[in-house]
């Protein structure tokens, strides 16, 4: 009899066993320093949509890999209507393997998104959670064990760029990827109120397992930024002390080491915390410290997370009532920002933990190295600029008319929930237009674009004919940060400096010399203001005087023979 029961307690405690088991990631499965692969960790999704009514994952188009994206969701509630969820509670979106040579979050997520269902933590009960397993895919897809050559392990991993090689955390405004196409689709659908983006850091050598990168406060809005300055990330920075977590902003040094401080990170609309800003979610990246074990970068990560849940749980009215309220500073008429800097006269000095740097003879060139000693850690305070101040402000319109033939330009506005209406005639409107004035151009291959930089325009208003069809986008719209931020052609992300319009910058139409030369003649004789003009500029500029052709150029660019189109910004703002 006694023999039965122990055999019985034994068959039980192995039942038991291998149901945990059951759900053990590969990373845990392994020695601590391995990473799942993409068809792993979407084989471990599947079981866990399969076993718990509380997960459910779907498709959610293509990526440039050929694979589709998958969303993953948490829900104790069991219910997966994104449109019921945003009344009823917050919605916390986290997304993994921007650069799949980066997996902690990868590896972390699955054992959030397990512990969740089990109950091995508690459950949020006012939030929802979010999650694409892994968004470049077709990095995940190119493992090595090379590419991240300063990286302390896993024994694999994927690679930064995707399967066109993108960095996809470059590409939020521009969309040249299925990955971006893919990913705002998701995040409309969800439209969430805290983003969290997993990454691992390059730089320099410090104490700290992980640091971070919060959305910039002063871009996101005085309402949601004062609250995620001064209430959210001090109340999560003291959560992980708790933890024995001790963390840091990224570290954005002045210069090669740490010691005499460094600057917020500047997250413009390019990288994802600074797209998901433009919309009033509050936005985290996770930096994990490259040359921490893996196993103690994957933890911390872990618990990121969860305490970003647990904050928000608590919150969640407070977060989603200062979304709405964020939204009320960008009206008609009002100032809007679309050029920032550093504030250099507000600094902050804070404790910071790290390893004193040296200088010594290199061993494998003829020159120094910088050398972290690790037996030397230091704590102490160094400065901090966290503060970004205005230095190009516009006026915010009533809206935007874009001719329908910059279908490209409309497409992504429409991708992003622009709202929008359509002319229903030819109409004559007065608008304000822009000329483009000056601008810089990139000499190297930058993301797939050579982009423009400092650009410069000149302004007036004009009677301007438009055609049935035509778009008019209102800025009275939740979408009214990502149109002022893309349309405006001097904004640093604007769709102008990404090349949707050089076709404006080519001349199409030009004249031959020696045939002109008379009807310059003419037009001077017609146009006594020109001439005048003309002569002035002459008799004030030695090099122009110099130069004949530049001065047949100017007559011709001031005549009514110039083509209209030629760098005349085809988006007119009406006021």
């Amino acid at each position: 009899m006694r023999f039965c029961i122990i055999s019985f307690l034994l068959l039980t405690f192995s039942v038991a066993a291998q149901k945990n088991n059951k759900y053990d990631t590969f990373f845990e499965k392994g020695n601590e320093n391995r990473s799942a692969t993409y068809n792993e960790t979407i084989r471990y999704y599947t079981l866990l949509a399969h076993d718990f009514p509380s997960i459910q994952m779907q498709e959610m188009g293509l990526t440039d890999s050929g694979e589709p994206l998958h969303m993953v969701i948490f829900n104790p509630d069991k219910k997966f209507n994104f449109d019921a969820i945003q009344k009823k509670k917050a919605v916390l979106f986290i997304n993994n393997g921007i650069h799949a040579g980066e997996p902690d979050g990868i590896d972390a997520t699955m054992q959030l998104f397990r512990d969740l269902a089990l109950g091995k933590v508690k459950a949020p009960k006012n939030t929802v959670i979010v999650t694409i397993p892994i968004y470049n895919i077709g990095g995940a897809l190119n493992r090595n064990s090379t590419t991240r050559v300063n990286q302390e392990g896993p024994e694999e991993y994927g690679f930064r760029g995707n399967a066109r090689n993108y960095d996809l955390n470059r590409d939020m405004i521009k969309s040249d990827t299925r990955n971006t196409k893919s990913f705002v689709a998701i995040f409309h659908k969800i439209n969430p109120d805290v983003f969290i983006d997993n990454h691992v850091s390059n730089g320099s050598d410090y104490q700290y397992k992980l640091t971070y990168i919060m959305t910039q406060h002063n871009k996101l809005g005085t309402v949601l930024g004062d609250y995620l300055n001064t209430e959210m990330m001090p109340a999560l920075v003291k959560d992980l002390q708790q933890k024995n977590i001790e963390t840091t902003p990224y570290v954005n040094a002045f210069g090669q080491t740490p010691d005499h401080g460094f600057s917020q990170f500047s997250d413009n609309p390019r990288y994802t915390t600074g797209y998901t800003s433009l919309f009033n979610t509050i936005g985290f990246v996770v930096e994990t410290h490259m040359l921490k074990k893996y196993v103690d970068r994957v933890k911390a990560t872990y618990e990121y997370m969860l305490s970003t849940i647990e904050f928000t749980d608590t919150n969640y009215e407070k977060i989603k009532q200062l979304r709405l309220k964020n939204e009320e500073q960008y009206l008609p008429k009002k100032s809007y920002t679309i050029q920032w800097e550093v504030d250099s006269t507000k600094v902050t000095n804070f404790s910071f933990l790290g390893y004193e740097a040296i200088y010594k003879k290199s061993e494998v060139t003829t020159g120094n190295r910088l050398f972290y000693d690790r037996t030397k850690p230091y704590k102490k305070d160094i400065p901090n600029l966290k503060e970004y101040k205005s230095v190009k402000e516009i006026k915010i319109p009533e809206g935007y008319i874009i001719p329908k033939g910059y279908w490209n330009v409309i497409d992504l506005l429409k991708s992003n929930n622009c709202t929008y209406t359509q002319l229903k005639k030819d109409t004559v409107i007065t608008v304000e237009s822009y000329k483009i004035a000056d601008y810089k151009t990139s000499n190297n291959a930058y993301e797939g674009h050579y982009p423009h930089r400092n650009t410069q325009i000149t302004s007036k208003m004009e009677k301007v004919a438009f055609a049935k069809g035509d778009y008019v986008f209102s800025t009275q719209q939740k979408a009214v940060k990502y149109l002022l931020e893309t349309l405006e052609p001097e904004g640093v992300d604007s769709f102008f400096n990404w090349n949707f319009f050089d076709p404006i910058l080519q001349q199409k139409e030009g004249y031959s010399e020696y045939v002109f030369e008379d009807l310059a003649a003419q037009i001077l004789k017609d146009n006594p203001s020109i001439k005048t003009e003309l002569e002035t500029k002459i008799n004030t500029e030695p090099a122009f005087a110099k130069d004949s052709e530049a001065q047949l150029d100017w007559i011709y660019k001031h005549s009514i023979y110039y083509e209209k189109n030629h760098l005349q910004y085809p988006v007119y703002r009406k006021l």
